[in-house]
């Protein structure tokens, strides 16, 4: 068993406090744009390096950050937003929703792919298989922080969480580092290492994504609890990964139909 004390202030700089969560998000996009631009060096995308740049920081991470703060908000927290809407701008408290931040995504890629006159799908398979970095980072900032911790548990690699009471918990922030990230990065990086029909890289993220974060959600603390009538045992995030899940094949398929067309990226 482990007590979790762990400072969420990684260093000082001055009277100014760098927080662990702040730095999961600077070096995800560091990495993810070094991995881009290893991407489009290999011709595995039909991007030049200053359209890769431009993608990851201005149409990717800047979209992410306001939809995931937005979402966590508007699909758990709607109470805080209408009492208390300032508490959207304080990032260093974490809570970011995974699902906002896709849909905010996907809407700016629509808007780069009209704007570069780049296909949308090639955009969207280049852009899942560094995904998973960035959910990596983040999950280990909500173990540092000692957030979104899992449910009550016998298990001997167990946590307390003291923000949640003196009991043992599941690490699940750790099972999602390993699944939505790690796992998650190796699968889609093979994959999309040899040309596919355009569209299904999206696709198997969106199925295996889902998948892996509806079985975490069995051991992680519910932020809240489904809405559909016989269907408690299921969280709001496992409902949202269902439909995840759902678009996954349906889009795998439909997309499967084509000929390999081009780069997997």
């Amino acid at each position: 068993m482990l007590v979790h004390n762990i400072d969420p202030v990684a260093f000082h700089i001055g009277p100014l406090k760098v927080y662990w969560y702040g730095l999961s998000y600077f070096l995800s996009v560091m990495i993810v744009w070094r991995l881009g631009l290893y991407r489009a060096k290999q011709g595995l995308v039909d991007l030049s390096k200053d359209q890769v740049t431009k993608l990851i920081f201005l149409y990717w991470f800047l979209p992410l950050i306001v939809g995931a703060r937005l979402g966590e908000y508007l699909f758990y927290r709607m109470d805080v937003l209408l009492h208390s809407p300032w508490q959207v701008f304080e990032l260093w408290k974490g809570g970011m929703s995974f699902h906002g931040g896709l849909l905010a995504v996907m809407i700016s890629y629509g808007l780069f792919s009209r704007c570069y006159q780049k296909s949308y799908w090639m955009l969207a398979d280049f852009s899942v298989c560094l995904a998973p970095i960035g959910l990596a980072l983040g999950r280990l900032a909500n173990f540092i922080n000692g957030e979104l911790w899992g449910r009550v548990t016998r298990v001997p690699w167990g946590v307390v969480f003291p923000k949640a009471g003196y009991t043992i918990r599941h690490p699940s922030q750790l099972y999602e580092f390993m699944l939505e990230g790690v796992v998650l990065f190796v699968i889609l990086w093979v994959y999309a290492s040899k040309p596919r029909a355009r569209g299904t890289v999206f696709a198997l993220f969106l199925f295996l994504y889902g998948a892996f974060r509806f079985i975490v959600e069995f051991y992680r603390q519910p932020d809240a609890v489904s809405v559909v009538p016989g269907l408690a045992w299921m969280s709001r995030g496992q409902e949202l990964c269902a439909l995840m899940m759902l678009a996954g094949l349906v889009m795998f398929w439909w997309f499967g139909r084509r000929d390999r067309v081009g780069p997997a990226s």
